[in-house]
């Protein structure tokens, strides 16, 4: 067997796609640039040479931005800090809240208060950009009164509307336990 039949383990592979390669200084390849100064100010498109020059007077690195377009974007900055702001972007986009679901549960004979304080909570999620999803929890005889409890959800979700505008996004439907049913702000 030899090595050229050997194929690169799945893991590996997977790891090279998930970490976004970041070139810099004399890892850049391409021979003109379009520059950006630390200021932000667009400079052209420059040689690779005047552009190392440039960042080293300025006591920085030159990373490239993008690599898609032709001559690839680079821009005079400090390694350490884009690196930074990179996994802070990553992260961001990672807690991308308008797929992930909040949950309420209300109960059959819930108190006013305890409605108010749902409502209060139903809607900081909303706001923040999470789905919601109000469940109405139904047991033992309960469940025969579900028109009754429907009524209830119908009502909390009535209130909620006053207080923020939402979006039905799956009607009220029966569900193991009670009723259950999505929101979203709209």
């Amino acid at each position: 067997m030899d090595a050229s039949s050997i194929s690169p383990s799945p893991l590996i592979i997977k790891i090279k796609i998930l970490s976004k390669r970041i070139f810099i200084n004399n890892r850049i390849r391409a021979r003109e640039v379009r520059l950006i100064d630390e200021t932000g100010k667009q400079l052209g498109i420059v040689s690779l040479t005047d552009a190392l020059r440039k960042s080293r007077e300025a006591g920085l690195d030159l990373i490239q931005v993008t690599e898609r377009v032709s001559p690839p974007v680079c821009k005079i900055l400090d390694h350490g800090k884009y690196a930074y702001q990179e996994k802070k972007k990553e992260k961001k986009q990672k807690q991308n809240k308008s797929g992930e679901l909040k949950s309420i549960r209300l109960k059959f004979n819930i108190s006013p208060h305890d409605t108010e304080t749902r409502m209060k909570s139903a809607e900081k999620f909303l706001k923040k950009g999470y789905r919601v999803k109000i469940e109405m929890v139904l047991r033992g005889r309960e469940k025969r009164l579900s028109d009754f409890a429907r009524e209830k959800l119908d009502q909390f979700l009535k209130t909620l509307q006053e207080l923020i505008p939402i979006k039905i996004e799956r009607e009220t439907k029966r569900a193991g336990k009670g009723l259950v049913t999505i929101i979203t702000k709209l």
